[in-house]
Formats: structure tokens, C-alpha cells, sequence
């Protein structure tokens, strides 16, 4: 049995205090102590982690300086802050044992844009992605383009002074701030274009804006000589751009923008807006080598590109194995008898088409000649013009830092070395120098970056769970310091310092780094933002965070290598952050879109069973040996007396597993996760293991059971259809059911059922089909039944056998057999794992007369390849249930069409709105149904949307409810409002059931619209 993990690290009794008396003071925000909440902010994407003592949310600027009017109390002195955003930082820059101040759940707005004079102003836990598709209809873009653009938060950009993509052009971060709100740590507020007026005196803000102006210009010649002219420099804190020598004004902007919350909250920004470029045209050079791709981009750079990103082979073969492949595969081909190991991305954009035109000649032509004199190690190039093609080339180079943490094997690529800068003309040499210090440590790595700007990401492949490997962390990035240093650069290029912080005073030198130390004193004189970061203040004997503070590693090692190895799916996720992805017609993940809350998302789900299997492994648990009694042992009387009694204790007991059990009870396991992470965590394959073991001391409610039998009830309910029917419309048993079972909206059973539907079907009979010719097979088709479409759903199922008829083929119903489905999705591992090795014994008898299986539900169809794979292994079979779509496809020639004039093309299209496990586990799903629609002449249309929020049962769970229709309103309710009623078409059943449910509109599956479409 799981034992009580009832241990937690407790929070700090002034912290406590802190907390009720901000709470009692106004602060109208969130304030989280569980310790789940914590540790969901514990790491980012980091190899770090430090535990926080609380996590608040602030609402509004007042709530901000409240915190700094609170703490400022004596009594609170120790209690300290780290500004945090989307979490997306690679050096632990928001990592703290203080108190996160979360800017993005609350703070996100637009507040007002400016099409006249070019600006928008913004509270800065707003997405960069948000922003953009806020200011797009006026013809504008925020430009600086990073690979996180689609969770980072415009506070997190300030704060690292982020650039990107395009940055010889567009500049960074600091170079579009026209002006700041900014909170200081004792609660005085400076808004840097001083709108507000001048601050006060002794205020932290008066004295911040004296001192630093101060510095600035007294110690002038020092900056200018030791701050190096980079495009990408970070200083952290820019005092050489902070005084325009130009107009000799001081800006403390550039002072704020880079400092990593070090000096003072950023609430909102006034940003400089740039118009979107007319045109633009992206040319993908390929090479014989990646040396040859760095050495040539300079000459791209001369012919006057927007910008050069470059990609190695192994981030190139490692994207052509994932997802975000198929949308690229035709615009980066291989070259027929070339080996690709490096592609020079080359951008020209701009807003006069003709300029752009003549740019991309010139480049091309002299491409052109290098490769016909066999020049520079090129070997071909595509260029691509189509906005929506550039865009897709991108976002695949975006997710490369993602796809590099993919790597097989225990050893993963670990950001800390990942941003270096050298002026681009050295770029090639420091690299060959870099890649023989990895070299000569046997350690794998792949590289991209932004060499128009002499900035390279690189990942070297370490196990930091491996002590040893620790150590050689630390000694590489220490002679990665005195490499860039060799090369006339910097360690931190672009992502600013965080843990690499305690390389400042070797770069500043004495002088410098004092004049950074009173800036920051002045700034914060009690170190109370974000200590440790880039600097201390002068006088305080703090120290600052090094590169060898506490990561993952140390407390992931702590588990036995053998669970580490079992939950994978869990123990690797990286904190890249993809989950948090702002675009709510992207599926993955749909509870973190809605509740904003870190804990529902794969990545603190993963980071919260991390923590179970270290406590677990803490108290000398087994985990495996009790995951195998779990699954083999039956409960006794006694076991489900102590389960009952557990279940009571949970009131007024704690348990570390109740914190685990609220995250997971949240997912809707449509498993986007499971392909659309780089990494692939798998939420429903370790939610499921997680609860399949939970409930070996808890028992489950009994809703849980009512879900896990419904394929039992199913055919017993459809002896009396009417009856059940009669009963479910009943209000007293809609109420009785919710209350007593949490269980709401239960569908209707199909009348007529599916039997009285297809009573001229033949009924199956193994021995005549096996006796079948070839040829007859070839023309049959078998129906594998689910029990959502044939028994609530049964026209679709109707439907398709009536399509098969006009296709010239003759359908055969199987005999329905459980799918376990939702067996798994519950943690019924065991009744799972029975019901799956049943059910696929009989496919596989079924699949030896080679003849197509076909399901019309895509998620039950894909648990027979992966949920059946996954507990079967082995023991699967080799038999294969195919989706319509991909029966269809293959077949088309050589369906026999009734009605050859049928096939006349539409004026009016069909609009699909796919399933959201299909088209993650099958990309090509919605391209293929296009396919199909056009070879009968129709016209099909793809609608972006996400989750729509049923998920199987989960939108019927009393609990669930709320979630389930938000989540159906952040894509699928406006897309459903917008388009024609009649021409919307859905794959997924639970789709096709919430449209039902929450727009009163009965929507078809799309094989369903081709036999209209046949028939018409």
C-alpha cells in the first residue's frame, strides 16, 4: 500500500506573517504556500532548482506596491522577491527561496495601442505572441523574435534585454522600451518618462535615479572602454547606453531593461511598435558542413539580409524525427546525393517588394556561382516567399532547443554555456575552438544560433544526475568564460546572467563592478530583489549565486536509477516551457490555458511526480515492487475498510500525494503532450500509473467506476433504450446523479439502436471470411465498434457502412469488444491491461484474414497503438485499426463511385474541426481528410482549434464542469459562432458531444458529409 508522504518543507514563520498582513492590507491577488504551488515555480528552463517560500499573483500595480510597502517594515527585512514571468529563462534568473511574484497570471493585458505614432502600452505579464496578435490589424509587430515568443511574457524580455531573430535590424528589447512603470522594493513607483512627476525624496526611487545618473556620467570613460560594442551585449545592467552621448540625456531604462528584477518590479511598458514588413522571402542555403555554413553566413550578412540563422545537422535530423517535420519536409529538402550538415536560414524583408526582389536575385545569383565553382561547401538552397511557409520554417528552428533536450540516452544537452557572443567575424574560429574543448571531454552537443550577430546556442549532453558529470559542468564553463574572453567576447550573449552572475567582477574588474554594486544599492539597499543576481549591494556581505548552486540533478538523483529509467516520461522534462503555449488553437495544454495555474501543465505535473518518487524513494519504498503488487494483488476486505478510512483521514491528514492527486486530477489526458513537447512528456501515461497507485490506499470515487464500466453497461443499457432514455431525462435523476455520483449531462443512448440500423449487413462470421478469395477480401471492409459511436452515436457508424456500399465495398460489423480506454485514462492499470489483452487476442485473430479494420473514433482507435502498446509491449500483436481517413486515402482509385457526377465540385466548402489526439498523434490527419474531400470534388477547410473540453468523460464530471467549458470556449465555441452551422464537421465524438451540449448544434463526422456529397 502507498504510504502517507507526510512530510513538507515548512514555510518561514515571518514569511507567514508577511503573507496575512499584506492579505489583511488590500493585496487583492493569489497568494499559494502548498507546497505544490512551490515547486511548480522551483525550476525553470534551467538545469536549477530552488524551492520558494510562497508564490503570489498580483492583480494590479497596487498590489505590487503593497508588497514593497509591507516589507519594507523592519520586522520583515529578511523576506525577499523574484520577479517571475513565463518562466522560460535558461540560467535560473527567476529562482529564489523567497517569495515568487508572478506577473503572468493576472497582469497580462493591452492596455492601449497607438496606430497613429507607432506605440501600444502593456502590463508586462502579457505574451510577446499576445502582443503581436493584438497590434497585427494595425499593421504592426513587437519585433524582437525569440524561439519562447509564444510564452515568454514582455516582462521577462525587459528583464533580459531579450533580442532574437532579426536583431542587426531590429534591435533588442531595450532598443523599442520608450518607457517603464516601475515598483521599488520599499513601494515607491517611477514611471522613467516621468509622466508622474519626479519622485520623492527619500524614496528608493529618488535615490535610484540620482545615483545611477551619477555613476553614468562620473565613471564614463571607464564604461566606454570596458563594455565591448556587441550587438547582443548584456551587461545586466546597461549604464553604457543609459546616457545618450548624442543629447546627453540620461534614460534609466536601459538601466532597468536587463537587470533580471534585480532593481525593481516592471509593471507596465510603453513599447515602440515596428510595421510589418510587405515583403519578405526566406532563402535556406544548404552545406556540405556546419564549419562551411558558419564561415559563409558573413558574406549574407554583407548582401544586406534581415538576418542569418544557422542550424546544425544534428538539430536538423533531430527535427526531421519529430512532429513539426512534416510542415517543413517540402521547403528543406534533402540534395539527391549530398549529406545536408548545416543550413544557413538567410531572411531579407522589407517594405518595398522590388528592393526585397533585387535583393534575393543578387544573393541567389551569386549562390548560384559558388555552387557551379564548387565555392564555400554549398550544395543547394530553396527559397521560399509564402508568409505562412516562412512561418512554418521558423517555428521548426524555434523548437530546436527543444528537440535537442530529446536526445536518447541519460546524458541530455544542458543549458549553461548556451549564449556566448564573439564579434561575428571570429565566430567561425571560436567555434572550431569550442568544439575542440568538447571534443576533447568525449561529449556530444548540437549547435544553432544567430551568426549575423556572432551568438551560438550550444548544448553539451551531460547527466547532472551523475555527480562526476556535475563537476565537468562547472569546469567547462569556466573555460568557456576564458574562451569568449580569448575571442573579444562574453559569456552571456543573449540570456541573460542569473547563476553565471559570479562571472561579473572577473569581467567588470574591481572599478567597474563596485560602481554596479552602489547602483544596485541604491536601487534596493536591503537586497531584497531577486538576491544574488548579477550584483550585491555595496556594504551587504551576501554573496552572489554561482554556477554550482543546487540543480534538478541533486534531488532527481536521489531516486533509484531503475524508476528514473520506468518514468521517463516524467523525469525528463527540461522546463522548455512549450506547455505554457499562449495560442489557444495549440492543444497542448488545455487545463494550463484555462486556470493559468503552473501545476496543471505537463511540466509541473512532471515536476510534481518527481517529487513523489523522491519521497517515495526517501522512505525506502520500492516503487516498482509496490507499482507490481498494486497491479497483481486483489483488495481484500481489510484493504478497502483502510482505503474508506484513509479517504475520511484526508480531511484534517497531510499528504504530499493529495498535492500530486489535485494536479493530475486536472488533466483531460488528450496526451498533445505526448508528441507536441519536444520532450514528450507524457501526462496520461504517468497520471495513469499515478493514480492506479493512489488508489491502493484512497478509495476512488464512484464516478471513477461508473466511467470504468461503462463498456460493460453499455450493451445491458441497450436492451432497454427507452427506458434508459426515459429515466436520464428525468430532473430528480439528473440531480440524484450529480450528487450523488458527480456525474452530469449524461448522453442519450441512439434510437434506433445500431443493430435496427444495419439489420441488411451480414453478420460476421469468421470462417466465411477466411474461406474469401483474395479479391473479396480486398473489396470487404470490417467496422471495429467503440462504444461512444455505436452506442450514442450510432448514424455516424451507419453512415460509414453506407459510404462503403457506394465505395464498392462491402462492410462487416464486428462484434462490439471493450477498448479500455477509459479504464486507462482512471488508473484501472489492471482491468486496463485485461481488458487490452482480450481485446487485442481478437483483433489479431480478426487481422489474420487481411482484410482492413477500420474505427470512426480517432482516440479509441489510437489506443490500440499506443496505451495497448504501452501496457502489452510485446504481447500486442501486429494487428492494425485504421482511422477513415487513412482506409480512405489509399483506396480512392479504386472505389467504384454510384454517381460519377456526385463527384462535381462545391462552391461551398466544408470546414473540419479535428480531434485534438488525432491530429497530434497523426500531423498529416486534416491534410489527408483535404485530400479525400478533393478528390470527390468538395472543398474541405481546416479550423485551428485546440481542446474542446470533454476529453472522453472528463466535461461530465461535477468537478470538471467549469473547466471543461472554459476550456471550449478559448477555441471551439468562437469558431463554432463564426462558421456556417450545416458545414461543420467533427471527427472526435466527445467533439461532437460538447458542440452538442454547450451550442445545441449536432455537428457530423466528415465521413458523413462524403456521403452527401455522394448522394447529392
Amino acid at each position: 500500500m502507498l504510504p502517507r508522504l507526510h512530510s513538507k518543507p515548512d514555510v518561514d514563520s515571518i514569511v507567514l506573517s508577511f503573507l496575512e498582513e499584506l492579505k489583511a492590507a488590500g493585496f487583492s491577488g493569489d497568494i499559494e504556500t502548498q507546497y505544490a504551488s512551490r515547486l511548480a515555480v522551483a525550476t525553470d528552463n534551467s538545469v536549477y532548482q530552488q524551492l520558494p517560500q510562497a508564490v503570489v499573483h498580483p492583480k494590479t500595480t497596487q498590489d505590487v506596491i503593497l508588497l514593497g510597502k509591507v516589507s519594507i517594515k523592519e520586522r520583515y527585512e529578511s523576506v525577499k522577491f523574484s520577479p517571475r514571468g513565463g518562466g522560460t529563462g535558461t540560467n535560473g534568473q527567476s529562482l529564489t527561496t523567497g517569495v515568487v511574484v508572478d506577473l503572468s497570471r493576472h497582469m497580462n493585458q493591452v492596455l492601449e495601442i497607438n496606430a497613429e505614432e507607432g506605440w501600444v502600452r502593456v502590463q508586462t505579464g502579457v505574451i510577446k505572441d499576445q502582443l503581436n496578435d493584438a497590434v497585427r490589424p494595425y499593421g504592426y509587430f513587437f519585433s524582437p523574435d525569440l524561439s519562447t515568443s509564444n510564452r515568454a511574457t514582455v516582462g521577462g524580455m525587459i528583464n533580459t534585454d531579450a533580442s532574437g531573430q532579426g536583431s542587426l535590424k531590429y534591435g533588442k528589447t531595450s532598443d523599442h522600451v520608450l518607457s517603464l512603470q516601475a515598483v521599488f522594493a520599499d513601494g515607491s513607483v517611477l514611471e522613467s518618462d516621468m509622466s508622474l512627476g519626479q519622485p520623492q525624496q527619500g524614496e528608493y526611487a529618488h535615490q535610484a535615479l540620482s545615483v545611477t545618473e551619477q555613476v553614468c556620467r562620473e565613471k564614463r570613460p571607464q564604461i566606454v572602454e570596458k563594455f565591448p560594442p556587441l550587438n547582443r551585449f548584456l551587461t545586466g545592467y546597461d549604464l553604457k547606453n543609459a546616457l545618450n552621448e548624442e543629447t546627453d540625456q540620461f534614460d534609466l531604462t536601459r538601466v532597468l531593461c536587463g537587470a533580471e528584477g534585480s532593481l525593481a518590479f516592471i509593471t507596465e511598458a510603453k513599447l515602440n511598435l515596428t510595421p510589418i514588413p510587405k515583403a519578405r522571402t526566406l532563402v535556406n542555403v544548404k552545406y556540405d558542413t556546419f564549419d562551411a555554413a558558419l564561415r559563409n553566413a558573413p558574406f549574407m550578412v554583407e548582401a544586406q539580409a534581415l538576418s542569418v540563422e544557422t542550424i546544425d545537422s544534428k538539430v536538423l535530423n533531430l527535427a526531421k524525427q519529430d512532429i513539426v517535420w512534416h510542415t517543413v519536409s517540402d521547403l528543406i529538402s534533402d540534395v539527391p546525393g549530398k549529406e545536408m550538415l548545416g543550413i544557413n536560414m538567410v531572411e531579407f524583408a522589407g517594405a518595398d517588394e522590388q528592393v526585397v526582389t533585387e535583393q534575393v536575385d543578387y544573393l541567389t545569383h551569386r549562390l548560384d556561382a559558388m555552387m557551379a565553382g564548387n565555392e564555400s561547401g554549398i550544395i543547394g538552397y530553396q527559397v521560399c516567399s509564402d508568409v505562412q511557409s516562412i512561418g512554418r520554417i521558423y517555428t521548426m528552428r524555434k523548437k530546436a532547443v527543444g528537440l535537442l533536450g530529446a536526445a536518447k540516452g541519460r546524458a541530455k544537452p544542458v543549458a549553461f554555456a548556451e549564449d556566448t557572443c564573439v564579434p561575428p567575424e571570429h565566430l567561425a574560429d571560436f567555434i572550431a575552438d569550442f568544439r575542440q574543448l568538447l571534443d576533447e571531454k568525449s561529449l556530444n552537443y548540437g549547435m544553432f544560433g544567430h551568426v549575423d550577430a556572432g551568438v551560438l546556442h550550444v548544448r553539451p549532453a551531460l547527466d547532472l544526475c551523475d555527480p562526476q558529470q556535475e563537476l565537468l559542468m562547472h569546469q567547462i564553463s569556466d573555460e568557456v568564460v576564458k574562451l569568449v574572453a580569448k575571442y573579444g567576447g562574453l559569456m552571456w550573449g543573449e540570456h541573460g546572467k542569473g547563476f553565471r552572475s559570479e562571472y561579473g567582477p572577473e569581467f567588470f574588474g574591481e572599478e567597474l563592478f563596485t560602481e554596479l554594486r552602489r547602483v544596485k544599492a541604491a536601487f534596493d539597499p536591503h537586497n531584497k530583489m531577486n538576491p544574488g543576481k548579477i550584483c550585491t549591494p555595496l556594504g551587504s556581505l551576501e554573496q552572489l549565486v554561482k554556477v554550482t548552486g543546487t540543480k534538478r540533478g541533486y534531488y532527481d538523483r536521489q531516486i533509484d536509477v531503475q524508476v528514473r529509467d520506468s518514468f521517463k516520461q516524467a523525469m525528463e522534462c527540461n522546463g522548455n516551457g512549450l506547455c505554457f503555449n499562449y495560442d489557444t488553437s495549440s492543444p497542448m495544454c488545455p487545463s494550463m490555458k484555462v486556470t493559468a495555474d503552473r501545476r496543471h501543465s505537463p511540466k509541473g505535473r512532471a515536476g510534481l511526480v518527481r517529487e513523489w518518487l523522491r519521497q517515495l524513494t526517501e522512505q525506502g519504498v520500492d516503487i516498482l515492487d509496490l507499482e507490481k503488487e498494486v497491479l497483481e494483488s486483489t483488495p481484500t476486505v481489510k484493504t478497502m475498510i483502510d482505503r474508506i478510512r484513509h479517504r475520511f483521514n484526508k480531511r484534517h491528514e497531510y499528504d504530499f500525494s493529495h498535492e500530486v492527486y489535485e494536479a493530475m486530477n486536472g488533466c483531460l489526458a488528450c496526451k498533445a503532450c505526448a508528441s507536441q513537447c519536444p520532450i514528450k512528456v507524457d501526462v496520461p501515461s504517468f497520471r495513469s500509473r499515478f493514480l492506479n497507485i493512489y488508489y491502493s490506499r484512497y478509495q476512488r470515487p464512484v464516478k471513477d467506476y461508473l466511467v470504468a464500466n461503462i463498456e460493460t453497461m453499455l450493451p445491458l443499457m441497450a436492451h432497454a433504450p427507452a427506458l434508459v432514455n426515459g429515466a436520464l431525462k428525468q430532473k430528480w435523476v439528473q440531480k440524484l446523479t450529480a450528487s450523488s455520483i458527480g456525474y452530469v449531462d449524461a448522453p442519450l443512448l441512439s434510437q434506433p439502436l445500431l443493430k435496427s440500423r444495419i439489420k441488411h449487413l451480414d453478420a460476421f462470421n469468421m470462417q466465411t471470411l477466411a474461406a474469401m478469395s483474395k479479391q473479396d477480401k480486398q473489396n470487404h471492409v470490417l467496422i471495429v465498434q467503440d462504444p461512444f459511436t455505436s452506442y450514442y452515436d450510432a448514424d455516424v457508424v451507419e453512415d460509414f457502412v453506407t459510404l462503403a456500399i457506394k465505395l464498392g465495398k462491402r462492410p462487416v460489423l464486428l462484434p462490439f469488444k471493450p477498448n479500455g480506454k477509459a479504464q486507462h485514462i482512471k488508473g484501472f492499470l489492471k482491468r486496463f491491461s485485461q481488458t487490452a489483452q482480450s481485446t487485442a487476442i481478437f483483433l489479431q485473430q480478426v487481422a489474420d484474414l487481411e482484410i482492413p479494420m477500420v474505427g470512426v473514433d480517432p482516440a479509441l482507435v489510437l489506443c490500440y497503438r499506443d496505451e495497448y502498446d504501452e501496457v502489452l509491449g510485446d504481447k500486442r500483436g501486429e494487428f492494425d485499426v485504421l482511422t477513415v481517413h487513412e482506409w480512405l486515402l489509399p483506396r480512392l482509385n479504386e472505389c467504384l463511385v454510384e454517381n460519377k457526377t456526385s463527384t462535381q465540385a462545391s462552391s461551398q466548402p466544408w470546414y473540419l474541426l479535428a480531434h485534438c489526439t488525432e491530429k497530434t498523434k497523426m500531423p498529416n490527419a486534416e491534410k489527408e481528410w483535404g485530400a479525400i474531400f478533393s478528390h470527390f470534388g468538395a472543398q474541405l477547410t481546416t479550423v485551428p482549434v485546440g481542446c474542446c473540453g470533454m476529453a472522453g468523460t472528463f466535461g461530465h464530471e461535477v468537478d470538471k464542469l467549469q473547466m471543461s467549458k472554459d476550456i471550449y470556449g478559448l477555441s471551439w465555441k468562437p469558431s463554432i459562432e463564426s462558421l456556417p452551422k450545416d458545414r461543420c464537421l467533427v471527427t472526435g465524438y466527445s467533439c461532437r458531444s460538447q458542440v452538442k451540449r454547450f451550442d445545441d448544434l449536432k455537428t457530423k463526422h466528415p465521413l458523413q458529409a462524403l456521403v452527401k456529397i455522394l448522394t447529392s
